[in-house]
């Protein structure tokens, strides 16, 4: 029929006789407690009869329902088509929530906000009583019924009808008029029709809402997941945590509160309330209050009415909702997250899935990121020992090199890391004898430098006996044995320089050979020994060298040797000869920062990864 059309007259034989005339042979059914006002029609939906003029209209109806899966739009239609049947001035669609306790506006038209943000219980008013009694009810004159809510003064008839769905009420569809007996029982008919027809499309609509939302949410959960876990500084975690938070739980007032570490408080971290955050210097005995019980009952705890509650603890007075989750980690409770809103009932279940899938990640993030910093104050103070290290091992080394008339020293040393397992001396015997000592320890880093620190000791003491350098290393082996450590050794040069003869006398405890070079001749110092440390008894073989004016001699540890490029080549015994002969002319110094030069330039981009220290004598 045409949307702005009157209703046709009903026919009268008995046939087709309208749904008022039948209503009216048709004894009610009586319900013990049920609330009926005597003024009211009332229609059983289920034996309702389809007129052959409803067709069109349920057409239309089904065509408004099979378009669309959002709720609002679906609700509009359905409005607008009831709107073309029944003239309305107020309408309004009621569902229930999801506690199944109460109803909620969920479309209206002509209804002020307030009676939209009403909540009417099952069973109160005549919307609450239809869908207690799961009747429609057609009422053309509030006054007479007892329990009519007057929402709207203006109000003088009413036609309610439910909304079900696989045999359960999910609402209600309510017009009202500001006349009385404005409605017949074709409207309540056709209403009925309506209701009978759109529950399922209610359900379907409210089914894809949730699974969106749910979807939503899932995509914020991972979204929030991801950056949490890249957050390692704890202010900015916890006020990223409010932050995103929001996006799922429109709450007004929020805390992160912390176990301490002798776990008997409770210590405000952040506070977001009604949109100003803060970092508070509240604490709380860990029983105490709704937060305490989370904690002691190890379980979300949501409570509508803070007020009928006698563990609440108040600290704003403004909250009537409050919604506690504990972070655990590790099977214990490290802290609480605290939502609090002022209106009764806010948080609901699906709050509480989201909040208690949220929590598992945000104590991961708090506690990774109370593990770094835990971490970064340990690198700080560990930098400074290894910087205090670094100054101690320096001072063990020699200021400067020895001066004699006719040997030409120097030294360079660069350590791999901030502290270095090499270790170099020079030891006076005497005004024309001096010893040149270089060592490497196994390793790196402290425990190198601590065990090359202890060789330097006792090498030191022995010294003052003023040995030949076989006799030395056969001492220091011996010494070293007394005080084995595990995986500990050292390799040494050990040479003694005789100023008035020109010799150097030589031993090796397993380090990289001395390199000799006279005008062109290249020639390898091969003495041969255990390293220090390894075996007992050690003995070790020593030469002794003649030299002449403008010979060279270079001691390195195998950090030269060893060094690599980016392709893996080694630098070697070769290139180490050839660059002392090229400079074998030049002062000792310019020629270890030649071969220093050298090798930074065969390294190129590659990382270093051992000490480096070289020894020059050049005979003067």
């Amino acid at each position: 029929m045409p949307k702005d059309s009157p209703l046709p007259p009903q026919p009268k034989h008995d046939s087709e006789r309208s749904v008022a005339d039948r209503s009216k042979t048709r004894r009610e059914p009586e319900f013990e407690g049920d609330y009926r006002p005597a003024s009211a029609t009332y229609l059983d939906p289920i034996n309702a009869r389809i007129e052959p003029h409803d067709y069109q209209y349920l057409l239309e109806l089904a065509e408004a329902l099979n378009t669309t899966l959002d709720l609002r739009t679906l609700l509009r239609r359905t409005s607008e088509l009831i709107r073309g049947v029944i003239p309305y001035r107020i309408f309004a669609v009621l569902l229930l929530d999801e506690s199944e306790k109460e109803l909620r506006m969920r479309f209206q038209i002509g209804h002020t906000p307030e009676i939209e943000r009403m909540r009417i219980p099952i069973g109160h008013g005549i919307v609450g009583q239809v869908v207690h009694t799961r009747q429609p009810v057609l009422l053309n004159d509030v006054s007479k019924a007892e329990h009519y809510i007057a929402a709207n003064e203006c109000v003088r008839s009413e036609l309610a009808v439910p909304i079900i769905n696989k045999n359960r009420v999910i609402g209600v569809l309510d017009i009202e008029s500001e006349e009385a007996d404005y409605f017949r029982p074709e409207h309540l008919h056709l209403l009925t029709l309506t209701a009978s027809r759109i529950g399922q499309a209610i359900h379907n609509a409210r089914l894809y809402s949730r699974v969106t939302r749910q979807a939503q949410a899932l995509a914020v959960l991972n979204e929030i997941a991801v950056e949490l876990t890249s957050i390692l500084d704890l202010d900015q975690l916890f006020e990223r945590i409010g932050q995103l938070l929001r996006r799922l739980i429109d709450y007004q007032m929020f805390t992160i509160m912390l176990v301490n570490s002798t776990g008997d408080r409770l210590v405000s971290r952040y506070t977001w309330r009604f949109g100003q955050a803060s970092v508070p210097h509240r604490w709380l005995p860990i029983n105490t209050g709704l937060v305490g019980a989370a904690v002691a009952e190890w379980r979300l705890i949501n409570v509508p009415d803070v007020s009928k509650d006698p563990r609440y603890f108040m600290i704003n007075a403004e909250t009537r909702s409050e919604m506690v989750v504990p972070l655990f980690y590790k099977n214990r409770v490290i802290g609480v997250l605290d939502l609090e809103h002022v209106k009764p009932g806010y948080f609901h279940e699906r709050h509480e899935r989201t909040l208690t899938t949220l929590a598992a990640q945000i104590a991961i993030s708090i506690e990774n990121a109370r593990l770094y910093q835990q971490v970064l104050r340990h690198e700080q103070a560990l930098e400074r020992d290894l910087a205090m290290a670094r100054q101690v091992q320096l001072r063990l080394l020699p200021a400067e090199c020895p001066v004699h008339t006719n040997a030409d020293l120097a030294a360079r040393f660069l350590p791999a890391r901030s502290i270095g397992g090499d270790l170099y001396d020079f030891v006076e015997y005497d005004a024309n004898r001096t010893a040149i000592i270089l060592g490497d320890v196994s390793g790196k880093a402290a425990p190198a430098a601590l065990f090359a620190a202890l060789v330097s000791g006792i090498m030191r003491s022995a010294a003052a006996l003023k040995p030949s350098p076989a006799k030395m290393l056969a001492m220091l082996n011996d010494a070293l044995q007394e005080r084995r450590l595990d995986s500990q050794y050292v390799t040494m040069l050990y040479a003694v320089w005789n100023d008035d003869n020109r010799t150097l006398q030589i031993a090796n405890a397993g380090a990289v050979p001395p390199v000799f070079c006279r005008a062109d001749e290249i020639t390898i110092v091969k003495a041969e020994g255990f390293p220090l440390g390894m075996f007992p008894n050690a003995e070790y073989e020593e030469f002794t060298i003649a030299t002449q004016p403008g010979d060279a001699l270079v001691f390195v540890s195998d950090g030269i040797t060893d060094a690599e490029n980016t392709q893996g080549d080694m630098y070697g015994s070769d290139r180490l000869t050839a660059t002392l002969c090229q400079h074998r002319t030049k002062p000792a110094v310019q020629i270890a920062e030649a071969i220093f030069a050298d090798v930074a330039r065969f390294q190129g981009a590659k990382d270093r990864f051992d000490d480096e220290t070289i020894l020059v004598l050049r005979v003067r």
